[in-house]
């Protein structure tokens, strides 16, 4: 298990990245971008370094670029990940900590991808935007994905600022970004491509179906290579890996005699879940989950994950999203829950912090 996240570098350095690399002020390229005049950022959902690093037979294009894996953030999921490559923070200070968390102001659970207007996106997470700046700067900041996203809580949350592009196959993405690109004038646009993270979700990593998606996202890379022009470089990543949990692995936490005891609500997802407890019951149910998973999983209270800075630095008026306890599978384990039976029943898993969810590519590739 890995602590500290964020002291190497990480998603979050991603969009602050490519903003110093096209001169916006106040960023830092820690990713070592290099000055460039305009940068694309393509974001593949679900696609982890381990499983790039194991099918480069089939990625012509991604297997030519230069760069290395980079963390993602914790819990390794999409909103907490889309937050932190749109806000250049980590989880603890964008706030968005898990695929569904309690939000402390009203008592309700927040699940982030499915977020409409309640609560409003901009109290949940105030804070401006790495887009928001870009634009202020007067470059042209732009967000090319599907057009069902663009009005999403979530969007309006980390990722608001972007003149939006609804593009919601390949051909519709390359026109967008070429329409930026020949213009010429400085510019940061974003790419979201989540084919791969559906498709692994339902039919594992590895599987044909899984191999033919990866193939597709690597025809989007070679396509987006090639509008290209001079002083232009793309950058590709992720927000998380995945991992396959068999039925073998799975831990139902309700049919386990004594496990929801003291627990008032179970959230997250399987490979990270949140637990809010009862008032003074929390070292009660931290004791009991570590007795029953045993080294099935890793179980800390709010204290230790603070502490260990796996959200990294933590906003106190934000530290009550994270569950009193969290319970965080190893392995191939997870454990369900009839909260999120759909999620709960999918064989492709993620939000844990084993190498194949944790490490992410970052990737680049210049124009000629």
């Amino acid at each position: 298990m890995v602590a500290r996240i964020g002291s190497r570098p990480c998603l979050a350095d991603v969009g602050s990245s490519a903003a110093a690399a096209i001169g916006v002020p106040g960023f830092t390229d820690r990713l070592g971008i290099g000055e460039t005049r305009q940068v694309v950022v393509c974001l593949i959902d679900g696609l982890g370094w381990a499983a790039l690093d194991a099918h480069r037979q089939l990625v012509p294009r991604l297997a030519e670029l230069s760069g290395g894996p980079i963390d993602a953030v914790f819990p390794t999921t999409t909103p907490v990940g889309l937050g932190a490559l749109g806000t250049g923070l980590l989880p603890g200070a964008h706030g968005l900590v898990g695929a569904a968390f309690e939000y402390p102001e009203t008592g309700e659970l927040l699940s982030p991808l499915q977020w409409g207007s309640h609560p409003t996106p901009q109290a949940v997470q105030p804070e401006p935007t790495v887009f928001e700046r870009v634009a202020r700067s007067g470059a042209t900041m732009t967000s090319v994905s599907p057009g069902a996203y663009r009005e999403s809580g979530l969007t309006r949350a980390v990722l608001r600022g972007a003149q939006y592009a609804p593009a919601d196959d390949l051909a519709d993405r390359i026109a967008a970004v070429d329409a930026v690109l020949s213009q010429g004038a400085p510019s940061f646009t974003y790419v979201y491509w989540p084919e791969l993270d559906r498709i692994g979700h339902e039919f594992g990593v590895d599987s044909g179906e899984w191999r033919a998606a990866l193939v597709r996202a690597d025809q989007l890379v070679g396509r987006l290579a090639e509008v290209l022009v001079p002083g232009s470089t793309l950058l590709v990543t992720a927000d998380h890996g995945m991992v396959d949990c068999p039925a073998d692995r799975r831990i139902e936490i309700e049919s386990v005699r004594g496990l929801v005891a003291d627990v008032r609500r179970v959230a997250g997802e399987p490979r990270a879940r949140h637990l809010y407890v009862r008032e003074g019951a929390t070292g009660d149910v931290a004791a009991r989950w570590r007795e029953v998973l045993g080294e099935r999983a890793l179980v800390l209270t709010r204290a230790e994950l603070v502490a260990g800075g796996y959200f990294g630095d933590v906003d106190p008026d934000l530290v009550e999203r994270i569950g009193d306890v969290m319970a965080i599978p190893r392995d191939a384990w997870m454990l369900a829950s009839s909260v999120d039976r759909t999620v709960s029943g999918l064989l492709g898993q993620h939000g844990g912090l084993t190498p194949e969810e944790l490490f992410i590519p970052a990737l680049l590739v210049r124009g000629d």
